[in-house]
């Protein structure tokens, strides 16, 4: 699991290897423990009172060679970024993924995908994503917002994705043919025929400004071109309804981004 999520508490693995409704933490505590003697693991924080725990160097060398994942070769241990004090949205990030059914395509996620274009300076990366097993493997994106970042910026991360989406090139290796594609069909989600969708998942603060965060947020992206649902993750938990923010508009979105770039 921490191949996958990066890092995770001792509850949020038990709810995947124990089975549903059994609570399995004292058996993943001495595991982890023993992960950890071996030098296959670590923990480098907490979230609340739970440590959080992800794999070291070692640890993820031990996953490669096992061949149960697909190659990841940018992927960290999560050490880093706990230490700096983002272990509680990391956390969040593993939450979310567990609650969108995670343990029955563990294997199709990754987090912290970095989405860059160096032509228009553009740089982001997704808290997760999700390539489903299907013939056009189905890509969904996830961003995580933990309540710690103002509107303004939740709002600009939505938007960028929008600018990645409208990114278009020439052909030909000058532009010389007189064609434009879509940077990302060509070179990120080959096998989708829309833009993967976004979805927004909002924790970290009580309901009711969770609730008021969404509204918000709909009001913030009024107008974008591509597909955005949200929620709140007590939502999400709970099985209850996406809110539909926007649809897929690849024409409107042509006519807003109408320049092309050479490669």
């Amino acid at each position: 699991m921490l191949g996958c999520v990066r890092m995770a508490t001792v509850r949020q693995v038990a709810q995947v290897i124990t089975a549903e409704g059994s609570d399995g933490r004292s058996y993943v505590r001495r595991a982890m423990q023993q992960l950890k003697t071996q030098g296959l693991a670590e923990t480098n924080g907490k979230s609340g009172r739970d440590r959080i725990w992800n794999l070291t160097p070692s640890g993820l060398k031990a996953l490669s060679a096992g061949n149960e994942l697909p190659p990841r070769p940018r992927a960290g241990t999560g050490a880093r970024g706990i230490r700096a004090g983002f272990g509680p949205h990391g956390i969040a990030v593993t939450e979310t993924i567990l609650a969108y059914g995670g343990r029955h395509h563990l294997t199709g996620w990754q987090v912290e995908v970095n989405h860059a274009i160096k032509a228009i300076g553009l740089s982001f990366s997704t808290d997760a994503v999700l390539t489903l097993p299907t013939a056009t493997s189905e890509v969904h994106l996830f961003e995580v917002d933990n309540g710690t970042m103002t509107r303004a910026r939740l709002a600009q991360e939505v938007w960028d994705y929008e600018r990645y989406a409208g990114h278009r090139v020439w052909e030909g290796a000058r532009g010389t043919v007189g064609r434009s594609y879509d940077f990302w069909a060509r070179h990120r989600y080959t096998r989708s025929r829309l833009f993967p969708t976004l979805y927004v998942v909002l924790t970290g603060l009580p309901e009711h400004l969770l609730q008021r965060r969404l509204e918000a947020l709909a009001r913030d992206v009024d107008g974008i071109t591509i597909a955005v649902l949200a929620t709140t993750l007590p939502r999400l938990k709970r099985g209850e309804p996406w809110y539909e923010l926007a649809v897929d508009d690849p024409s409107r979105r042509r006519a807003r981004y109408p320049e092309a770039f050479s490669r």
